[in-house]
């Protein structure tokens, strides 16, 4: 019989392979995963970190581009947006107070935030070390004038009937005023870029004088980029087609005079050496080397016929052509001068005070008196001393020019200012018309000033610097004359060592007259002469020539040393300090 078997059928053959292949599949998935994870969030913190580095940059450039306007004095606000390849900085400018500046610029890209902060201030400023300097015009005082402090003249000190100096009286020789060689052509076509690299380390141009004397000054049309170091300027003889390696004279070239547009510079000689004529001789400019802080010399090319111009380093044999070869500087070569004379004078008080100058006469000196020639004095000459050199005048043509640059920006002003009583604030401004200011009128002045016509101050007038200028001082600027009366006066901020200066361009013999007190001012005359009579009295003065009578006194303070202004090449900003916030 046949058996017949019945199999069961198994529904779940396979099941083993495709819980395999699932159980594989999240496998490789998990695995994927945690590949892939690591690698998209590397990837986003690589993005995120790329415009953080975005940010930041983009946040420099706004602080540098900020920078860059107020070290050049450019218009910028108190917040500026600036945008680059899509993404925006936006920087804040705050002024800390008159010397300090804060920069604030914040980079954003794709909500990456990065923030810089740039603190600048004021720079070194114009120093007065004395009371008074002055300039050929000379020192003349009668009537028991008075200067508390130290005076310093490029010629005559001459007083009368009791005039008295409490510090040190120096009478250097006068320099010339006449210029033997020179090479100015107007606008100079080509330019002597020193100071920046080692073979272009320093500058020179040779000549030949016209007459036999002395050498007392020498000018050179210059200027700056960033902020160089002084030079040292220095009249060398002839070896070989080049400069020797030592120095007949020297003087220095102030960093501080010198701008960021050509101006002339005068640089004093010392010691005055005697240059004959048909003689090779050469003027150095002697720099320190720094890329990015050099100086230009204005030139043209073979303009000038008794010399050339050279590159190179002083103190070796190494000098090379200019680029284009052939170029001559512009500069000028004072020759002569005059030996100077203290006389009919009180110097010095207490044992402390000396008088030195060539010749000095009639004088009753507390301290040392040194000069080659005298009589009638209360003791001998020492003549163990050179004659004094004159001294440069500590405020160049350049800067006056920046200052009413400076001033311009601010917009211009036509018409005369009357302010007869009641106040006004103004600055910075041009003014094309003449500034009064009379019957207990208060003129705040809150930027830098240029007065194209005359300043007249009276019947208790104050002209004074804004609370905003700090420890700061300001500037204001007249193309005529400045005077003061019966009670006007000037002052600073309120801060102490804050000072006005009044600058007039004047060559009156009048160029400022100061009938009284004048207060916390700083008076400059460069190319005139200031007067004070009446008891009349100021903090500083700086002119050609200087008259004082009639009980008139000047008082020096110890803070004039280093007077920082606002704006202008004096007050130009440096870095203090930077950080990332």
């Amino acid at each position: 019989m046949k058996r017949i078997t019945k199999r069961k059928i198994n529904n779940q053959s396979g099941a083993a392979m495709l819980i395999s292949v699932v159980f594989f599949l999240f496998l490789s998935l998990g695995i994927i995963s945690g590949l892939v994870a690591p690698s998209v969030r590397e990837f986003r913190n690589a993005n995120v970190n790329l415009n953080s580095k975005k940010a930041y940059f983009l946040a420099e450039s706004g602080s540098e581009d900020a920078m860059y306007r107020i070290l050049n004095n450019m218009a910028i606000g108190a917040s500026e947006t600036l945008v680059l390849d899509s993404n925006e900085t936006t920087t804040n400018v705050m002024d800390v107070d008159g010397s300090t500046k804060q920069i604030t610029s914040l980079g954003d890209v794709s909500n990456s935030e990065r923030k810089t902060n740039i603190n600048l201030s004021t720079s070194d400023g114009v120093s007065f070390n004395y009371g008074m300097q002055i300039g050929n015009g000379g020192l003349t005082m009668s009537n028991s004038a008075t200067i508390n402090g130290n005076v310093y003249v490029n010629g005559d000190i001459t007083g009368y009937n009791s005039a008295k100096i409490t510090g040190t009286a120096i009478a250097a020789d006068r320099t010339a005023e006449v210029v033997d060689q020179i090479n100015d052509t107007g606008t100079p076509t080509d330019a002597i870029q020193f100071g920046n690299t080692t073979n272009t380390a320093d500058v020179a141009q040779s000549f030949i004088v016209a007459t036999s004397d002395i050498a007392t000054q020498v000018s050179v049309y210059i200027k700056k980029v960033g902020a160089p170091n002084n030079a040292t300027i220095r009249i060398t003889s002839d070896s070989n087609g080049k400069p020797a390696t030592t120095s007949l004279a020297t003087g220095t070239l102030s960093a501080s005079s010198v701008t960021t547009s050509y101006g002339w510079a005068n640089i004093v000689l010392s010691p005055n050496v005697t240059l004959s004529t048909n003689v090779t001789y050469w003027l150095v400019i002697d720099a320190s080397v720094n890329a990015s802080n050099y100086y230009i010399l204005g030139a043209n090319n073979a303009e000038y016929a008794n010399g050339l111009g050279k590159l190179g380093q002083y103190g070796t044999t190494t000098w090379s052509n200019t680029s284009p070869s052939g170029l001559d500087a512009f500069f000028k070569i004072y020759l002569g001068g005059v030996n100077s004379t203290i006389s009919g004078m009180t110097i010095g008080e207490f044992g402390i005070g000396n008088a030195s100058a060539h010749i000095v006469n009639d004088s009753d000196v507390s301290g040392n008196l040194y000069c080659k020639i005298g009589s009638g004095n209360n003791k001998s000459c020492d003549t163990s001393q050179d004659d004094p050199a004159p001294l440069n005048f500590p405020i160049s043509d350049a800067q006056i020019q920046s200052w009413k640059d400076s001033a311009e920006a601010g917009g211009t002003q036509t018409g005369n200012i009357n302010l007869s009583s009641g106040t006004l604030v103004i600055g910075p401004k041009k003014i094309v018309g003449n500034l009064y200011v009379s019957n207990s009128g208060i003129l705040t002045v809150s930027g830098t000033l240029w007065v194209t016509g005359n300043v007249i101050l009276s019947n208790q007038a104050q002209v004074k610097l804004s609370s905003s200028y700090g420890t700061g001082s300001g500037i204001i600027v007249s193309d005529g004359t400045v005077s003061t009366s019966n009670s006007a006066t000037f002052s600073g901020s309120g801060s102490i060592n804050s000072y006005i200066m009044m600058l007039s361009t004047s060559t009156s013999s009048s160029a400022i007259s100061i009938a009284n007190s004048a207060g916390t001012v700083i008076l400059v005359a460069p190319y005139g002469t200031i007067s004070f009579s009446n008891t009349a009295g100021a903090k500083e003065a700086i002119a050609k020539s200087i008259n004082m009578s009639n009980l008139a006194t000047l008082t020096y303070e110890s803070g004039l040393m280093n007077v920082n202004f606002m704006t202008g090449p004096s007050g130009s900003w440096a870095v203090d300090g930077w950080r990332e916030e």
